[in-house]
């Protein structure tokens, strides 16, 4: 029924519960680390999944056949979940730890060790960090009693931390190394005696989310028993994964909660303010935490509609200057501007890709598009087709603009590339080997690796895969700063979490983001995401360049831009062909399918590329060859016939890319399928702008 190392007879030590929802990869890197950490431990493991719908049941039933499974068919909160469990468990400790968590190996060993030291102890809780390292604050708390509310609510606690007079909210003026007895530690991992619960009960089953760990602390204290905090282990809890998708709900429970913490244990006493005046502030707090919220999710649509405007603006007065039609003016800039937001918030500027500098820029060419398409067949949307032109060039700079500017000196600064992040491999020779691979053959990944650390003490050898072997884990640290590395990526089955939470621990200022890659290798597990790195199949694919909508959508971006670009190439075409007389060459080029065309170039060897290449404006804009597509060949002979011989010719593309590793005709074929199988106009525009980039840096 549950995974039991013991003997028959013999009292079982440590029953561990998990409650889920919707954190499926999540739940089996910690169901991992878990049971690592409790080898040699008589233990029994409870999952109780609330409803998922992300098939955490199927998972369980398939890779954890061992695990006990308590499926609700509804969510029940947290505390009646883990109730569900907790009356099932027999072991003398209790473990209440949640999904989106990783433990040490020693965590369970220290943690019990310390309950046989201190047979006063209740319940305890160890160090908790935050995934970049820092410390969780809510790993060690004081009950939010009048005064410590009201510290917390007015703000003193985090303008006076190290007070312990204000402070008292998360204990922030106590060494985070040292052993300390507390009031409260956190629902995410606290061990509890079962004695204990079969005297003062489980969580109180009328908290729904948020407050059940402080009344069960609360009541614990009140039994006669002590609770302390130990920082000799540690865990990582990435919070909150199960509630991102409903922050406001969340806000709503969690203040819900507190009102009625304080109406269970402070109503009716005297203190320095009344328990009814505490309700009122926490009301109070929830409401401007809402504003806030949602004032938050405005600032940027905000921001971007000023842009808008004052491009709209700048780009009428270019073409009427000095008469300035302000009474059609608002009607043309709500247009375009709802135009445009909602292609922002299409590609997520809103939510999950807020700074994303290349897909704003996706998202202003797609609006582009459709404004453009106003102008034509609704004249009394646009002034000219000059204005959309000129307030589109501009919008193309700003929009992505202050997103960029934003994200490299405010939020994270950029150390390389463009999308891509300095990123290394921590793991054994094998499995180093063939996550590179995966990751290499996932193209369009934001991973830029640059080199292997062995988890071993040895250098076995200098290069893995193409990638160098950058050193051992021992020296983890030192190649984070002399590499400038941001990313680190575990195979967590061949390190031990000890190790890696070590590494975390001391890397808490370096701005590196940690990921752990499962055994399966199939997902990539970091702060606030997964990404999936399964490999591209080659048998029975459907290609979404092949429908009608995809290339309408990539005919209608080369049309736009390559008719932005001839307004200003334009003259310098006329220049060169008439003035200065270059001779222009015409060559026989297959397109695709059977198609042949004509593509011509100036000949002369002092120009450079970009000036050469400018008659190539006016075949992608006819629709002869594309801005990203296979790779412009004259004779294309010798090459066998392949379903990527469909995708038309390109001045760039993931095949030209490639083309200094002189790839074959295999690896050639894999790219230009990839790209029809994967084709969406964010990934054209992050292919023109690392060819340019590229191009720039060579």
């Amino acid at each position: 029924m549950s995974t039991v190392d013991k003997k028959p007879g013999t009292d079982l030590t440590l029953s561990i519960v998990i409650v889920s929802y919707n954190v499926r990869d999540f739940l089996g890197q910690a169901l991992t680390s878990i049971q690592k950490a409790l080898l040699g431990i008589s233990h029994e493991i409870f999952v109780v999944d609330n409803a998922s719908t992300d098939g955490t049941v199927e998972y369980l039933e398939k890779h954890h056949p061992k695990v006990t499974l308590i499926a609700n068919t509804e969510n029940l909160g947290f505390g009646t979940a883990n109730n569900q469990a907790i009356r099932r468990s027999a072991g003398k400790f209790i473990c209440v730890i949640n999904p989106d968590t990783i433990v040490q190996e020693d965590t369970f060993t220290v943690l019990l060790e310390f309950f046989e030291k201190h047979p006063e102890a209740g319940a305890i809780g160890s160090k908790i960090l935050n995934p970049d390292g820092t410390l969780q604050l809510a790993c060690r708390r004081s009950f939010p009693t009048p005064w410590v509310a009201f510290t917390k609510i007015a703000g003193l606690a985090t303008l006076f931390p190290h007070s312990r007079l204000f402070g008292r909210y998360n204990l922030t003026y106590l060494d985070p190394e040292q052993v300390a007895e507390v009031e409260a530690i956190s629902g995410s991992f606290m061990l509890v005696r079962k004695a204990v619960i079969d005297t003062v009960g489980g969580f109180d089953e009328a908290f729904f989310m948020y407050g059940e760990d402080l009344d069960w602390c609360y009541r614990i204290r009140n039994g006669g028993w002590k609770i302390y905090y130990v920082p000799h282990t540690q865990i990582v809890h990435f919070k909150g994964e199960s509630s991102k998708k409903s922050p406001f709900a969340q806000r709503r429970l969690f203040y819900e909660a507190m009102r009625l913490f304080v109406n269970k244990h402070f109503s009716g006493k005297n203190a320095l303010f009344p328990s009814w005046f505490l309700v009122l502030a926490i009301k109070a707090r929830a409401l401007l935490a809402f504003l806030s919220g949602v004032g938050k999710h405005l600032v940027m649509p905000g921001l971007d509609v000023i842009c808008m405007t004052l491009a709209l603006a700048a780009a009428i007065l270019i073409r009427f200057y000095p008469a300035f039609p302000w009474r059609p003016f608002v009607l043309v800039n709500t247009v375009y501007s709802i135009v445009w937001l909602a292609s922002l918030a299409g590609y997520g500027l809103y939510s999950r890709n807020k700074f994303s500098g290349i897909k704003s820029f996706a998202a202003v060419a797609l609006g582009m598009v459709i404004n453009s398409a106003l102008t034509f067949f609704f004249k009394q949307y646009g002034f000219s087709r000059a204005v959309i032109l000129y307030a589109g060039l501009i919008n193309f700079i700003i929009l992505p603009g202050w997103r960029v500017l934003l994200k490299r000196f405010v939020t994270r600064p950029f150390k390389s590339g463009i999308w891509q992040q300095r990123s290394v491999i921590v793991g054994d020779v094998k499995t180093s080997a063939e996550l590179v691979n995966r990751i290499s053959a996932h193209l369009h990944e934001s991973y830029k690796l640059v080199g292997v650390v062995l988890n071993s003490g040895k250098l076995v050898q200098e290069e893995i895969s193409g990638l160098p072997v950058l050193g051992t884990m021992q020296h983890l640290t030192e190649i984070i700063r002399r590499e400038k590395i941001q990313e680190v990526i575990f195979a967590t089955d061949k390190i031990d979490y000890d190790k890696m939470l070590a590494v975390i621990a001391g890397s808490n200022d370096a701005g590196v983001t940690f990921k752990m890659v499962p055994s399966n290798l199939d997902v990539i597990i970091g702060k606030a995401s997964i990404d999936y790195i399964q490999d591209i199949p080659f048998v029975d694919l459907e290609y979404k360049l092949h429908s009608t909508l995809h290339r309408t959508v990539k005919r209608a971006f080369d049309i736009v831009c390559a008719g932005l670009l001839l307004v200003f190439a334009a003259p310098i075409y006329a220049w060169l062909k008439w003035v200065k007389r270059y001779p222009l060459q015409s060559k026989q080029i297959k397109g695709a399918g059977t198609k042949y065309f004509t593509l011509q170039e100036f000949t002369a060897p002092e120009l450079k590329s970009t000036w050469r290449h400018i008659p190539w404006l006016f075949a992608v804009f006819r629709g002869d060859i594309s801005f990203v597509g296979r790779e412009i060949i004259a004779d294309l002979s010798k090459r066998d016939e392949d379903a990527s011989l469909s995708l038309k010719p390109g001045i760039t593309g993931l095949e030209q890319l490639n083309r200094n590793r002189q790839i074959n005709d295999a690896e050639r074929i894999k790219y230009n399928i990839y790209y029809l199988k994967n084709y969406s106009l964010l990934l054209d525009i992050q292919i023109m702008m690392k060819s340019v980039f590229t191009k720039n840096k060579t």
